[in-house]
């Protein structure tokens, strides 16, 4: 192996935090440049990537280290072609030279051995458009614990400035697993779950310190506060994202083959309104000298109280701990989805609104967070002798089981605890039909924290006896006939955060409004799917955390 590959940093430098923090700062500048100034364009991806010796490192055909390139400006969001923001040619020169003997390197492009030279012509705003290809390693016949070297990325255009990139690769280091948390039994919604958090070094070199980051959904919060942890709360923009997250150093070495758990377990808090939120939680051999410009980067406040301690544990069951750890909170809380109808009378030629309403009662919010964003549906018939002039925006014409046509209209989640939509639809009645009906419903589902299903039917009724309907409740649907030519909606009062509420809105872009003609309390980014299966998929407790896909080999570090 080369000499490169047997020199052991102590410590190891650019553990990626770092990086990560000026990646930020450098992605935030603005577009704004005088003319002669070169584009700045930053080399992303992997800063580290950790081998191990003994439990294998993922998919051989998964690679660790996506390369791109990050350039300023909007990224694209629309159809088509993205628009260019520079033309001409640039290379991009991955050298992996100094992992000759540390490990095999599968390059992209086109590659001279442990050299790959990648080109370009054309470079868009973001980095979603800017690929540059995938790195896999591997060990070889010749790794060895300790062994470490890097892979220097850089770049070279007329009229560009790259921001290199090293990605640092450590063989057989400090490799942590994260004590599996059991499913606490009849923990209800407003109760606090005392986490027993620890970890097992399963590498085989000791760490520098160890670093704890959790998170908790919204739903979820920490009440402690402790003098070794940060604490950043996201209460703004879309739900699926808001939550709190945390992090905690322990600057004591942390021994090859040992398990350690924390001093005391860790309270985890439950909102009234929580229903399968999520509590996950990883350690990583990360220096806690390297996390200072991180807190910085994500504006996290220090905690005030005594320090969280780790200690040493004996006798740990090493089927005890997994690369991932984490729990949906509480799963016996309720909600009750409501549908109200209509009631309207018209002659022949009206025009009149009907407006549906949706509302969630509670006392639980629906936050789908395993499912990351499918909306669910209702359905919408016409009753008979009408014709739909106009349907929200988020309705669109179907036909129904019984071969007439309606309207299926969507709801996105995350669906807060007291969220309430109008549907406004305009009929106009071609024909005089007494007690003509058109039923508004929810798919069939067999969750049980809805219990009350009886709601979750209405009716849109024209031209009824005494002007009444039976909206499923037994309550009137609400919607007086409004005769009109254009008729608006009525918007409900608002308390969501990043919601499109008035009639027509186009949204703030995201997601969880019910777009169109469509008032709420509040929504998100993640769903819920309709049909049979609901709330089985949207809502059901799962193992995996979407966001924790891409972790690598870094013991599960949650972003």
């Amino acid at each position: 192996m080369t000499q490169q590959a047997r020199r052991r940093p102590g410590p190891l430098r650019a553990l990626g935090l770092v990086a990560a923090a000026s990646l930020v700062a450098a992605g935030a500048a603005g577009t704004a440049r005088a003319a002669d100034e070169p584009l700045p364009v930053t080399i992303t991806g992997e800063d580290r990537v950790d081998l191990s010796l003994g439990s294998g490192n993922g998919d051989s055909t998964e690679p660790q280290i996506d390369l791109r390139l990050d350039v300023p400006g909007e990224e694209f969001e629309g159809e088509g072609d993205a628009p260019t923001v520079f033309t001409g040619d640039y290379t991009i020169r991955i050298d992996a030279t100094e992992l000759e003997g540390v490990a095999s390197v599968d390059l992209p492009c086109d590659a001279d051995g442990l050299v790959a030279t990648c080109t370009g012509w054309e470079l868009y705003a973001g980095q979603r458009y800017n690929r540059v290809g995938d790195i896999r390693l591997d060990l070889d016949d010749d790794s060895e614990a300790g062994d470490f070297g890097s892979i220097k990325v850089t770049g070279e255009g007329e009229g560009l400035d790259f921001t290199p990139l090293n990605i640092d690769v450590l063989v057989g280091g400090p490799e942590f697993l994260n004590r599996t948390l059991p499913l606490p039994g009849g923990l209800k919604a407003g109760e606090t779950y005392k986490a027993p958090v620890g970890l097992r070094n399963v590498g085989t070199m000791p760490a520098e310190g160890a670093v704890l980051r959790f998170h908790g959904s919204r739903g979820v919060s920490f009440p402690d506060s402790f003098g070794n942890c940060a604490y950043a709360e996201v209460t703004t923009g879309p739900l699926l994202h808001q939550g709190t997250d945390v992090i905690c150093t322990f600057p004591d070495t942390i021994e090859a083959g040992a398990a350690y758990a924390l001093a005391e377990p860790l309270k985890v808090r439950t909102a009234d309104f929580a229903l399968r939120d999520i509590f996950t939680y990883s350690f990583t051999a990360v220096p806690p000298s390297e996390v200072a410009d991180l807190r910085a980067a994500k504006d996290y406040r220090q905690g005030d109280g005594v320090d969280l301690e780790l200690e040493q544990v004996s006798g740990a069951d090493p089927a005890d701990y997994s690369r991932y750890a984490d729990l949906d909170l509480p799963t016996t809380n309720t909600y009750d989805l409501e549908l109200t109808g209509a009631s309207l009378d018209a002659e022949a030629g009206d025009t009149v609104t009907a407006e549906i309403g949706f509302r969630n009662n509670g006392p639980a919010w629906i936050g789908a967070l395993r499912s990351g964003g499918e909306p669910f549906s209702f359905t919408v018939e016409v009753p008979e002798g009408a014709t739909v002039t106009k349907a929200p925006q988020r309705c669109r014409e179907i036909t129904l089981a019984e071969g007439e046509k309606g309207y299926r209209c969507m709801v996105s989640t995350p669906l807060l605890e007291d969220a309430e939509f109008t549907y406004p639809f305009e009929l106009r009645v071609d024909r005089v039909v007494e007690n003509a009906k058109g039923e508004v419903a929810l798919p069939e589902a067999n969750d049980p924290a809805e219990p009350n299903l009886v709601n979750n039917s209405a009716w849109i009724v024209l031209n009824g006896p005494d002007g009444q309907t039976d909206g499923g409740t037994g309550q009137n649907g609400g919607g007086g006939a409004t005769p009109s030519a254009s008729a608006s909606p009525s918007p409900s009062s608002s308390s969501g955060s990043g919601q499109d509420g008035g009639a027509g809105s186009s949204g703030s872009g995201t997601s969880g409004g019910v777009q169109g003609g469509l008032a709420s309390t509040g929504a998100g980014g993640a769903a819920l799917i309709g049909g049979a299966a609901l709330l089985a998929l949207g809502l059901g407790a799962g193992v995996t955390v979407l966001l924790r896909r891409r972790a690598r080999q870094t013991g599960g570090a949650i972003a």
